[in-house]
């Protein structure tokens, strides 16, 4: 019987799906799956999700709860992290202090002043949880799901020996999509995707081996739907040369072309038939209105018939290659930039492709990106090393240059603007980073 443990178990959706997928492959279907969060209530109410599964599958699957993580972690072979520290006041000031300044936000969990502030107040934790399970499941896979990805993971792989990759569902997602603009199955698409988390680059997106480049370009350029479907991504595209993972929602901000002038959201960021990336703080509203009524919506889903068909993430394909039956298995994964891409800095966290097999997790080398391409990483990653380094050490300093060089963020304020800006940012959080106390 294998141990999984799930960290922040209470994140409902996510946790059952996981759950259901692991369940499915035969290897995995007696495993004993231990729910893990510090919020009583809503480990409750998975708890019971995932007790249903169990029943309707007729699984020989053992599930138990608790808020204690050593007991949780203590053996375990698997551990799959879904955590978000700090509930919605302290997200919503995130993205409401640099709209203060201009700074207009969609999504703001991942990098810009906003995503930074989110991984300074979430590594502390996730180093705590990265040294308990050196000491008590030094040999487990371990999953990370919870964002800001890139520095979070940076932050584990730096500070421990744990074996610990990202995963996020936008490479196989954008492949999917991009297979559908071209009228392809995905089951005759082979690509290649590398960079750094959100912000990877497709280097070959192919079609029964040829590529399918000139067939994206044409559909992009000749089909007012699918470019206004993805205007920003598209834009990107059709002027870099490489197709971008994530949403225009997201890589708006990553970049200094779309959101600093009302003009420029208005053109390539407002109308568009897919994830609306003129929205400010679109996230932020959704986990508003979550807030209010996530009771009744999980309820409700208790009452719904229970699905055991396998769903597309890629964990429990994971978890059953290296512990499970062995069957190999490549994704795209977060991890440390060992000479992987060879012009993005040493050290870094990328996404690049891994494969996993009995003998763990193993990253593919790359070479060198496309130099448009890195130069765009090489920005983010710079920025996202430094926000690492100040979490663990107290470095302030490191903060303000992170944000200082951050495209957006610099494309709108001056130096000065910026640090007021991070200095209230420090204010908000501050009974969450103890670390800047001295």
């Amino acid at each position: 019987m294998r141990k999984i443990a799930f960290l922040g178990a209470g994140s409902f959706g996510f946790t059952r799906g996981l759950v259901r997928d692991i369940l499915t492959f035969p290897a995995l279907a007696d495993s004993e799956i231990v729910l893990m969060d510090i919020d009583t209530e809503r480990l409750d109410f998975i708890k019971a999700a995932v007790d249903r599964i169990v029943e309707a599958g007729k699984y020989p699957a053992k599930v138990r709860a608790t808020t204690d993580r050593q007991d949780a972690l203590d053996g375990a072979d698997g551990v799959a992290i879904t955590i978000l520290q700090g509930g919605v006041e302290v997200f919503r000031t995130d993205i409401e202090i640099p709209k203060k300044y201009g700074v207009d936000i969609n999504v703001g969990d991942t990098r810009g002043p906003s995503g930074f502030f989110r991984a300074l107040r979430t590594i502390p934790v996730m180093l705590e949880f990265a040294r308990d399970i050196e000491r008590l499941c030094p040999e487990a896979i371990v999953l990370n799901y919870t964002n800001p990805m890139a520095m979070l993971c940076r932050a584990m792989q730096g500070e421990t020996k744990i074996n610990v990759t990202g995963l996020c569902h936008s490479v196989q997602g954008t492949a999917g999509m991009l297979a559908n603009w071209i009228g392809a199955p995905m089951s005759e698409i082979t690509y290649r995707c590398a960079g750094i988390n959100h912000q990877a680059w497709y280097l070959e997106f192919k079609w029964n081996g040829k590529d399918a480049y000139p067939l994206i370009r044409e559909a992009v350029t000749t089909r007012e739907d699918i470019y206004n479907h993805e205007q920003v991504r598209n834009e990107m595209f059709l002027h870099l040369g490489y197709y971008v993972t994530e949403s225009s929602g997201h890589n708006s901000e990553y970049v200094a072309w779309f959101r600093k002038r009302p003009d420029l959201i208005e053109k390539y960021c407002t109308h568009g038939t897919g994830w609306n990336p003129g929205h400010h703080a679109y996230i932020l509203n959704h986990y508003l209105a979550v807030e209010k009524t996530w009771r009744d919506n999980i309820k409700a889903e208790l009452e719904k018939p229970v699905n055991l068909n396998r769903g597309h993430e890629y964990a429990a394909s994971i978890f059953n290659a290296t512990i499970g039956d062995g069957t190999p298995f490549e994704f795209n994964g977060n991890v440390r930039n060992d000479s992987l891409i060879e012009n993005l800095p040493q050290g870094c966290c990328v996404e690049v492709p891994v494969f996993a097999t009995k003998r763990g997790l193993d990253p593919v080398h790359i070479g060198p990106l496309p130099p448009q391409c890195a130069m765009l990483n090489n920005i983010s990653a710079g920025c996202e090393e430094m926000v690492v380094e100040a979490a663990i050490t107290g470095n302030k300093d490191l903060v303000y240059y992170a944000c200082y060089y951050d495209p957006l963020t610099s494309a709108l304020l001056s130096l000065e603007e910026i640090k007021s800006m991070a200095d209230e940012m420090f204010e908000a959080n501050k009974d969450y980073l103890p670390q800047f106390s001295g």
